[in-house]
């Protein structure tokens, strides 16, 4: 396993329930069980806080950390863009981000396709919750 994994993942500021939320959803991995529950406060478009929990492998742990601290300031149209091609960098690294999102090549990549499922968790559950 790669330690920048790791290390990703162990940012946790954000595992937290949001009581005044305005979305949440609920998700499960079919293939290996992982469950993620995710609630955001959207105002004017923009996602302003975002609350997870999850009970996961380390590499949904890693990408809901990182989605949960690059997310908070996003209009809902980006978001929305940036779910829809992320499936595109495990084929392509070389697929354009919005430079917010950059820092998501690293894990959504060749290298992780066997955890494809487990790292797209975060990002189908907050496409849940906003309905996107």
């Amino acid at each position: 396993m790669d330690l920048r994994i790791l290390e990703i993942a162990a940012h946790t500021e954000n595992n937290k329930v949001l009581a005044n939320h305005t979305h949440q959803s609920k998700n499960k991995n079919p293939i290996c069980g992982d469950e993620m529950e995710i609630s955001l406060i959207v105002k004017d478009n923009t996602v302003k806080d975002m609350g997870y929990q999850c009970k996961s492998c380390i590499y949904c742990q890693a990408s809901v950390s990182l989605l949960s601290r690059k997310i908070k300031g996003v209009k809902l149209d980006d978001i929305k863009d940036f779910i829809k091609s992320a499936e595109q960098l495990f084929e392509d690294n070389k697929t354009s981000l919005n430079k917010i999102w950059k820092d998501f090549k690293e894990l959504l990549d060749k290298k992780n396709l066997s955890r494809k499922e487990c790292l797209l968790l975060p990002l189908k559950t907050v496409s849940k919750a906003l309905k996107i």
